[in-house]
């Protein structure tokens, strides 16, 4: 079972006594900064780069903003928020040589630290607070005074107050009313990155894709085909993504539920598990980090090639105007 912590965990005072810098105000930077903000966190400022056309939306939203030279020799505590591929970047060009002795590089996915992109100073506590949920449900979820659970590992503790710090900075963002789990940098990113490819992105649109195409394949219409394998998909989800795949099975029909135990164990079977261990494989030892970064650097050639193809694709101008007859997905 993995250790868990709550408010009645959690000192604030930690946190809201440190020099508290957020680095990127994407979907979890500005989840990240507000709540701190609500928590009491009054030196608290956003590292932004000097061209970046977010600095008018964090003044907008009442917070201090500071380059990023400048919040590396101010800060106590600097949580890194930007996409994985340019943190080594950051802390090379900016943090490493400038961050004050015994201070605290956060981070909100293993991925840099775990595959050695950042090799830290000896001196500054590594730690990472890695919310369950997107950046705006941090937030929403924190404003009705409930939060999201957040995963909490310390790699490197200088100061010997490492954990605690964590402890503090999860519960200012909302995690220790829900609850704030201990992990490890390993295990979070490797069970992060296998669940992305295997289910929840690679595999879950391919598997989309797959069933689009042998439907129109055989003849029927895309809008059919659309509705049937892409469309739905979120109806079975929200079911068991609230209570669990047995309650989504007394939900659903007689005929979908027997359809499920003959049918899905032909298409997801010893062969694909054998090809999902191959995935795992290749990120625990560092394959798809490598082609990652080797992507990133050579201007990204694979994730635009892919982007094209699959914007090209059928299932995406059938997807469009299907979406266009459903006045409630307007707003999304």
């Amino acid at each position: 079972m993995m250790k868990t912590y709550y408010d009645k965990d959690a000192d604030l005072s930690i946190i809201q006594n440190k020099k508290v810098a957020i680095i990127g105000y994407g979907s979890q930077g500005k989840a990240h900064a507000l709540n701190l903000q609500d928590s009491g966190v009054t030196e608290l400022v956003v590292a932004l780069r000097e061209e970046s056309p977010n600095r008018a939306i964090v003044s907008a939203d009442g917070l201090a903003v500071k380059t990023l030279e400048e919040t590396a020799v101010w800060a106590d505590v600097i949580m890194m928020l930007t996409p994985d591929e340019v943190h080594a970047e950051i802390y090379i060009n900016y943090l490493k040589d400038n961050m004050k002795e015994g201070s605290a590089l956060l981070f909100a996915h293993g991925l840099s630290i775990h595959f050695n992109l950042i090799e830290p100073r000896q001196d500054l506590d590594i730690i990472m607070v890695a919310p369950k949920g997107p950046g705006h449900q941090v937030r929403t979820e924190y404003q009705r005074n409930a939060g999201i659970p957040c995963l909490l590992a310390v790699e490197q503790n200088a100061t010997g107050t490492a954990l605690e710090l964590g402890i503090s900075y999860a519960a200012a963002i909302g995690g220790g009313r829900s609850a704030i789990l201990e992990t490890s940098f390993k295990n979070e990113c490797e069970t992060d990155l296998f669940g992305e490819q295997s289910v929840l992105c690679g595999g879950l649109t391919n598997l989309m894709r797959c069933g689009f195409e042998t439907l129109v394949e055989a003849g029927y219409p895309e809008e059919m085909a659309y509705f049937e394998t892409v469309h739905e998909v979120k109806l079975v989800v929200d079911l068991f993504y609230h209570n669990g795949l047995t309650s989504m099975r007394d939900t659903i029909s007689n005929t979908a539920e027997f359809g499920d135990y003959v049918s899905g164990s032909r298409i997801i079977n010893a062969d694909t598990k054998a090809r999902m261990k191959e995935v795992l494989n290749n990120i625990q030892n560092g394959t798809f980090t490598k082609d990652f970064v080797d992507d990133y650097q050579a201007g990204r050639p694979i994730i635009k090639k892919a982007r094209k193809e699959w914007s090209e694709h059928p299932m995406e101008a059938i997807g469009k105007k299907l979406r266009n007859m459903m006045p409630w997905l307007s707003n999304k």
